[in-house]
């Protein structure tokens, strides 16, 4: 493997930036330079602990091996097109974060077509968005326009996708990768009806595809469980503003304690939506988001929600499609995080058990 070039330096004035090389990265990870490069192009005989250390330290020094040189070398120069719809959504861009740390580490160029939300996606028009015929293709198919890409891709290219959970729990016949969003919906259902609300109201976001998403399967799992009222679920769209739209009537019945918001954004918009009808949080009423979005923590009140390994999603995808294409040397798939419940201010006990008398 070619090691990056430094920069040149103009004489007599501000030196530019030396870029970072490879012996940079060993340095840092306490390995050899030639451990760093097993790593980055995927050989299997490095030890895990090792592996993760060595990945950790391209992504902090921002290690990017030189393409140029490989190719002026007569090597193949690898690459990957990513089709997304929105890369401005938490979901979506944490995911790419993910798809181009993994990408970069295994030396694969990352190019990235954003979807049109309204187009047809028939199989010529997602084919024309790859720069090459037949190169790998990896989409973030959490929503309609990423789904209907999925499904439009041609056989003809070596493909994975981050997808929403499928209903039965099962995988296509391409390889796709997931998060249990329904499992991690019920957990935090579960959670606010312990706190002795009578039921969960929820905000949901709109599904990838016609069906009711699995967020709002999850939610409806455990208020069945429970034997708990099941509210209708109102549709909310994915912005702070259209959370606090649809928020303004619902907290205008003051039998509503506990609110489930199907991402952060939704959840920004509930709480703004509380404070104008002086509602207190989470005195009368609790509030819990999806995502773990960065701004949740400092959210007043801090934002209590669930967290999902985006990130760890998009490098288990691009791993998927490593082994696809490179099958003897790509590296075992890398584990995710489990979804999370992280408890903050917004949650408390349902009003009627915290004004009864102890004891």
């Amino acid at each position: 493997m070619q090691e990056a070039t430094p920069a040149p330096r103009s004489a007599g004035g501000p030196q530019a930036p030396r870029t970072v090389s490879i012996r940079d990265v060993a340095r840092e990870a306490g390995v050899s330079h030639q451990t760093v490069s097993r790593v980055v192009n995927g050989h299997s005989k490095v030890k895990e602990s090792t592996r993760a250390r060595v990945l950790q330290v391209i992504a902090e020094l921002g290690y990017t091996p030189n393409r140029m040189a490989r190719a002026l070398a007569g090597g193949a120069v690898r690459s990957v097109t990513v089709l997304t719809s929105d890369t401005s959504l938490y979901g979506a861009s944490s995911t790419l974060k993910g798809i181009e740390v993994a990408a970069r580490a295994a030396d694969f160029a990352v190019g990235i077509s954003v979807l049109d939300a309204g187009s047809a996606q028939q199989s010529a028009d997602v084919a024309a968005r790859v720069s090459r015929p037949g190169e790998a293709v990896l989409v973030i198919a959490f929503d309609a326009p990423g789904v209907r890409a999925w499904q439009a891709l041609p056989a003809g290219f070596p493909a994975a996708a981050a997808v929403e959970r499928p209903e039965d729990g099962r995988s296509g016949d391409r390889p796709e990768l997931w998060l249990d969003d329904r499992a991690a919906a019920a957990q935090a259902t579960r959670y606010l009806l312990g706190l002795g609300h009578e039921t969960v109201h929820y905000l949901a976001i709109p599904s990838s595809t016609t069906r009711v998403g699995q967020r709002t399967e999850g939610w409806l799992d455990a208020l069945r469980a429970a034997g708990k009222p099941l509210p209708e679920p109102l549709d909310a769209g994915w912005s702070p503003r259209s959370g606090y739209l649809v928020a303004r009537s619902l907290l205008a019945d003051p039998s509503v304690t506990a609110v489930l918001c199907g991402n952060d954004d939704l959840a920004l918009g509930v709480l703004r939506a509380a404070r104008e009808a002086g509602r207190e949080v989470p005195g009368d009423l609790s509030v819990v988001g999806f995502d773990d979005a960065p701004h949740s923590a400092y959210a007043h009140p801090a934002l209590t929600t669930v967290r999902l390994d985006f990130e760890g999603l998009g490098r288990g995808c691009f791993g998927l499609l490593h082994r696809l294409l490179e099958p003897d040397t790509a590296p075992a798939l890398p584990l995710g995080a489990e979804p999370e419940l992280i408890v903050r201010e917004s949650s408390g006990p349902a009003p009627s058990r915290r004004d009864r008398p102890k004891g």
